[in-house]
């Protein structure tokens, strides 16, 4: 079963995509990088933030700490008591009840913060990023962890198949419509106007791309959480690394357009959380970060000996699961095959026991017959 996600250990990832912020955070003040923690309303896994928490920090190892515990593992053992007081005000306390499954979404370049980007509906927990250039990690070599990002673009030839069809879909995804002759996406908005983008400007099609990745990456989790379901119960970590704001404002600077971006990626992302909450049946908690300052790709990130030791494990689960149910046809199949032996061979006694005396005429036509 061939699919293409990554299977890699989580915080170095986490690190790469929030570690430029974190590091910029520290000489420019607070609010260069914000996050939200998003709960499903028929599974809560985050307390209700209360009012005197509004104004909550937390550094980049807190954060890493409550992925890290949300996934199923136990964080680092050098955690401060002040950063495990931290963590106690976003998680539940049950340590026997943990979704193991985060759906991140880390938007670049936005000056927008984290909460901007989530709908007022939903259940969250709203906090800074501060401090820490770097975050140590409490995971080895046994955890097994499951990533999936997509950092799929359009950059293809304008008007081949694959980008309108890829435009297409996203276009029906969002209830809007895709204009192949004229290139234009038009996506309508919660206020009543729509974002009308021109795909043959290059900031345009880079919004675009970023939905699309988004699309794909929930998709692919999707995918990837149902093939495995029932072989291995590994920790699920979905990755979506959005540039597609950080081009409208390098574009266009802080117009109305940025603005109906933004909103029309808090609609993607309600819709991106919305579905993988029924496909994970609840048991996965959303992560928003917003940096003002761009973070390194997620796709840089280079394959460790342990992460292709948990590809093998998974890949052996998936060869297994794939050889018992050639086993069971062909079991099924034999049974099938004896049964209706067995039956006719029955009939046919039966038959035979059952014949009349008389001479057949058939059997002795060679014979004269008193």
């Amino acid at each position: 079963m061939a699919r293409r996600h990554h299977l890699l250990l989580l915080l170095p990832l986490f690190l790469a995509l929030a570690a430029a912020a974190a590091a910029s955070g520290q000489g420019q003040g607070h609010g260069e990088a914000s996050a939200v923690f998003v709960d499903g309303a028929s599974h809560r896994y985050l307390r209700n933030q209360q009012d005197d928490d509004q104004g909550t920090s937390m550094s980049l190892n807190e954060v890493s700490a409550a992925v890290s515990i949300l996934l199923g593992f136990t964080p680092h053992t050098f955690l401060p008591a002040h950063s495990s007081s931290k963590l106690n005000k976003v998680l539940l306390a049950n340590p026997f009840d943990r979704p193991r499954a985060v759906f991140l979404l880390q938007i670049d370049g936005s000056h927008a913060s984290a909460d901007s980007f989530i709908s007022e509906a939903s259940s969250s927990f709203k906090t800074r990023i501060e401090g820490a250039n770097s975050a140590a990690t409490g995971l080895t070599d046994k955890d097994e962890l499951i990533v999936i990002h997509s950092d799929e673009s359009l950059d293809v030839v304008s008007g081949s198949d694959y980008l309108d069809n890829e435009l297409s879909n996203l276009a029906n995804w969002l209830e809007g419509s895709y204009q192949k002759s004229s290139g234009k996406l038009v996506i309508p908005l919660e206020s009543g106007n729509s974002l009308t983008l021109l795909l043959d400007k290059e900031a345009d099609l880079e919004f675009a791309s970023s939905l699309v990745s988004l699309r794909k990456t929930i998709e692919r989790g999707i995918q990837v959480h149902e093939d495995f379901s029932g072989v291995v119960s590994p920790a699920e970590l979905l990755v979506c690394h959005f540039t597609g704001i950080k081009a409208l404002v390098d574009e266009y600077g802080s117009t109305e357009i940025v603005k109906q971006g933004t909103e029309v990626v808090r609609r993607a992302f309600t819709k991106a959380f919305e579905s993988v909450h029924g496909a994970y049946k609840g048991k996965i908690v959303g992560l928003v970060i917003s940096t003002k300052e761009a973070s390194p790709s997620l796709g840089s990130i280079i394959d460790a000996p342990s992460s292709l030791h948990i590809s093998r494990r998974l890949e052996e689960a998936s060869q297994t699961n794939a050889t018992a149910s050639v086993v069971l046809v062909r079991k099924s199949l034999a049974w099938i095959t004896g049964f209706i032996l067995l039956v006719s061979t029955l009939i046919g006694v039966c038959l035979l026991m059952n014949m009349p005396l008389t001479r057949d005429t058939l059997l002795y036509s060679n014979v004269k017959i008193d």
